[in-house]
């Protein structure tokens, strides 16, 4: 397929954006369980793979199994934890074995969509980075997979003194790839799955790595192996069913920890202590591993074979918890008084985020505020026609919901075919008007940092089980699937029929 020129307008039956971990596994369904969709995959990096691309910093690694975090369609062969270029290899193949890439256009960096009920078309414009060409494309159907948060800069809070330091201040997100750090003094300000994951890569070559956190995180540790799945290859079990079973086994026992945590919140945090504390040196002060909130309040993460304590063991890296007073020349001066010498500041302080990859939308020419609309599953949007957005699991693998949507978006559009609808909606009729809206999700369930200083941004929830994002795996792989899409909260338009459901019909 040629590229588009100028003053041209391709049509698709499906645009998907963003060519990550969501846009690849969106193009695999459609080719496999939408055979004859014409769909085109815009992305704005160079090359697929989204965060996978972005993070370049030392050790970057998943913080899920591959087993879950890997597709269901493809099973996963290696450590359960995964080193960056071993994921991009993994989606590479997915890309290849299915002949993908052809349906996917790089370095397109979408400007705007608007939606028009008149022709019940999008019509998305952007801007092709290596000539500078507008092009346009129309299609009936967006699937936004572009993630949730800005690639171009990460979040680094202010503080006084920044530009008092000597040296460089890194973010995580933005790697300089001449950064040398052999024989430095490091602090890494942050304590979630980045710093877990630089900390032990850093300390290898450098002098000290220090990692300075306000609050702490829960850290689980364990063998970056699967036994059953070792078990089960020793067998000569196929590949197909090992990933399965592995797979089924992994989220059977994160569900039960899960639920654990909720109703047995202490039980759950003196287990996850009582581990951290079994492969650090005796009597170490645990305070810096015990956090103010419940296990799960916030993402959990895991260190795969104790890496990150095998450092501080072994006096290459250390931690401390307090907060910052103001950067000097030579380094950080804590609240405490005390002051933590650097020749490298990394700020591992979290993502900025992004709604609907900050695109400017339109409907029949009125501008969409997302904070002004109320989530369908955290999925579907009022006011907004012909819109999925794949927003992934927290306490579960991000790629479990692409699979579980993709299944939805396939059964949607054939819903729509069969009953001549070109276009469909989320409604919650009347009892919308006066249903309590909430923020996007519960703090008190889950209230990462990044989250919480833009929830305004977001869709808002109601208070029924349609209109919630819940962010769980374990009721949406059963409810999702079987959701009626002829009940009250679709409706449907086709050209020159009524196709509209219950719902949208006035009561006599």
């Amino acid at each position: 397929m040629t590229q588009a020129q100028s003053g041209k307008t391709e049509h698709f039956d499906v645009l998907v954006v963003g060519a990550g971990i969501s846009g690849v596994g969106a193009a695999w369904h459609l080719t496999h369980q939408r055979p004859g969709t014409s769909f085109v995959v815009l992305e704005t990096k160079d090359t697929f793979g989204g965060t996978w691309v972005t993070h370049r910093y030392p050790g970057v690694r998943s913080d899920s199994d591959l087993y879950t975090f890997g597709y269901r369609f493809k099973p996963w062969r290696g450590a359960p934890i995964a080193t960056a270029e071993e994921i991009l290899k993994y989606m590479e193949e997915v890309i290849e074995e299915n002949d993908l890439d052809r349906h996917i256009r790089y370095g397109h960096t979408i400007t705007k969509a608007v939606w028009s009920s008149e022709k019940n078309l999008w019509t998305v414009t952007a801007t092709k980075k290596a000539t500078g060409e507008t092009l346009t494309f129309t299609c009936g159907f967006l699937w936004m997979c572009q993630g949730y948060y800005h690639h171009d800069e990460g979040y680094t809070p202010h503080w006084e003194g920044m530009a008092d330091f000597k040296g460089p201040i890194v973010h995580p997100q933005t790697w300089p790839d001449d950064l040398d750090y052999a024989g430095k003094k490091v602090v890494v300000i942050g304590s979630g799955a980045t710093a877990a994951t630089l900390v032990p890569a850093l300390a290898e070559k450098a002098a000290h790595v220090t990692m300075l956190q306000r609050s702490p995180t829960y850290f689980a540790t364990g063998r970056n192996a699967n036994e059953l799945a070792d078990t089960l290859r020793d067998r000569e079990v196929p590949e197909e069913w090992t990933h399965e079973i592995v797979r089924r086994k992994i989220l059977k026992d994160q569900g039960m920890f899960a639920q654990m945590a909720k109703s047995h919140p202490e039980a759950v945090r003196d287990e996850i202590l009582k581990n951290v504390a079994a492969v650090l040196p005796e009597g170490y002060d645990m305070s810096h591993f015990s956090p103010r909130y419940r296990p799960w309040q916030q993402r959990l993460a895991f260190v795969p074979d104790a890496d990150l304590f095998k450092g501080i063991c072994a006096g290459k890296a250390s931690v401390v918890t307090d907060q910052i007073e103001r950067f000097t020349d030579k380094g950080i001066l804590l609240k405490s008084g005390d002051l933590l010498e650097a020749d490298i500041i990394i700020t591992a302080t979290g993502f900025r985020l992004s709604v609907m990859g900050d695109i400017p939308f339109e409907v029949d020419g009125k501008a969409v505020d997302w904070g002004q609309t109320l989530t369908y599953r955290g999925m579907m949007f009022t006011g907004v026609p012909n819109l999925v957005w794949v927003f992934g699991y927290f306490r579960a693998s991000w790629t479990l919901r692409v699979d579980i949507l993709a299944d939805f978006v396939v059964r949607l559009l054939d819903h729509m075919k069969a009953k001549g609808a070109t276009k469909v909606m989320v409604d919650p009729g009347p009892a919308g008007a006066t249903m309590p809206r909430g923020p996007w999700i519960d703090p008190d369930d889950f209230n990462p940092g990044y989250l919480m200083r833009d929830m305004d941004k977001m869709p808002k929830c109601g208070d029924t089980p349609e209109w919630r994002h819940t962010q769980d795996y374990w009721r949406e792989r059963t409810e999702i699937p079987t959701i009626d899409l002829d009940g009250p909260e679709f409706r449907y338009e086709g050209a020159g029929a009524a196709v509209k459901s219950a719902q949208a019909v006035p009561a006599e």
